[in-house]
């Protein structure tokens, strides 16, 4: 062996020309499976275009092996002509590579569709928690006289039907709203958002919550082909009167902290939209500093450990063990109680909003 170092770059090249071996290998197993789903596409231009590239790269390597292997026992000034063989791929490369401009623009253009495609997967995935802050908003403003604390987690589904809300509606009257509508999907959420801010116009006309109650369910009830149901509780406290006032449609239980006990507050008409012509009727009790309003959906209460429900008298206690804890660590330590009692993961929406009068 004349040139040994000759032997050394052989052996390199060899290595290297079963590395790229392999991934040509691997490549023309995608050409054949995009041939057989696909068909004649961009999408099997490219992937024979990938794997020309890989067995080119091995042949020009093996080539220059093999070349090197011959040189290094080719005596004399003769051992240059073994690189003569490296011509054969150069000449493929020159043949073959015609195509790779378009190659190329065709991978750019790829390139550019799948950026579209995840830029629409993650407005999708992004959507429903848009919609879901539009229902149940995390920040629920500055309301002086008042503090405030919510808690929402969304179940299983994609669209959110558990709503809640606090906004004035007069001089001195600030109301609360909270509501769920039955079923799950798109058309739940659309009708939570349309009673949502439908109330807001109601609640303004109307002084009383009851006959807010009373058109909404007149309003959504006159929607055709629906066959779904909201429950809803309603709160408007007047701080001239130094009362709270409230409403409530089918809405499970809310409790109220006043006079060093709980009182449930409970429903005062039928669920909206199960009668066109339901009738409401409200409550006055007085409020006191401190007294604090617990409202929530019946994803909180319905929360189980085999067949047995958290249940309505678990938050009861939970209010009546830390009544002076603030309403947004009571909100969470509700949620985490049900979570704890769940023998499973919670499946429907929750939602948990508490407000205490300073």
């Amino acid at each position: 062996m004349d040139k040994p170092f000759l032997a050394v770059v052989a052996l390199g090249c060899a290595a290297a020309a079963l590395t790229w071996g392999r991934s040509a290998r691997l490549r023309y197993r995608v050409v054949s499976r995009v041939a057989e789903i696909y068909g004649e596409s961009d999408a099997l231009d490219l992937s024979r275009n990938t794997f020309l590239k890989d067995a080119l790269a091995t042949l020009i390597l093996g080539v220059v092996a093999v070349a090197s292997l011959l040189a290094s026992f080719t005596p004399g000034d003769r051992a240059h002509l073994a690189f003569v063989l490296v011509l054969v791929p150069a000449l493929m490369v020159v043949v073959y590579g015609r195509n790779f401009p378009r190659h190329a623009r065709l991978a750019t253009d790829r390139w550019e569709l799948e950026r579209k495609v995840e830029e629409v997967l993650d407005q999708e995935n992004l959507a429903p928690k848009r919609w879901a802050e539009r229902l149940a908003p995390v920040e629920l403003g500055d309301f002086p006289g008042f503090e405030l604390g919510r808690v929402y987690q969304a179940g299983t589904g994609l669209m959110a039907g558990d709503f809640y809300d606090v906004f004035k509606v007069g001089e001195g009257r600030v109301a609360a709203v909270i509501g769920d509508v039955t079923g799950h999907g798109i058309e739940p959420s659309i009708t939570a958002f349309q009673a949502k801010y439908l109330l807001r116009v109601f609640l303004r006309q109307f002084r009383d919550p009851a006959q807010a109650l009373e058109e909404l369910n007149a309003q959504m009830s006159s929607v055709e082909s629906r066959e779904e149901f909201i429950s809803l509780g309603v709160v408007v406290f007047d701080m001239d009167a130094q009362t709270l006032r409230y409403a409530s449609a089918g809405h499970p239980s809310a409790w109220l902290w006043h006079g060093r006990d709980v009182h449930p507050l409970r429903a005062t008409g039928p669920l909206l939209m199960l009668d066109p012509v339901g009738r409401y009727f409200s409550k006055e009790v007085p409020l006191e500093e401190h007294d604090l309003l617990l409202l929530y959906t019946d994803g909180l209460a319905e929360a189980r450990d085999g067949a047995e429900l958290f249940g309505e008298e678990r938050i009861a206690n939970t209010l009546r063990r830390d009544p002076g804890a603030s309403p947004g660590v009571l909100c969470k330590d509700l949620l985490g109680a049900a979570q704890d009692f769940s023998s499973g993961k919670i499946t429907d929406d929750v939602a948990i909003l508490a407000i205490r009068k300073l």
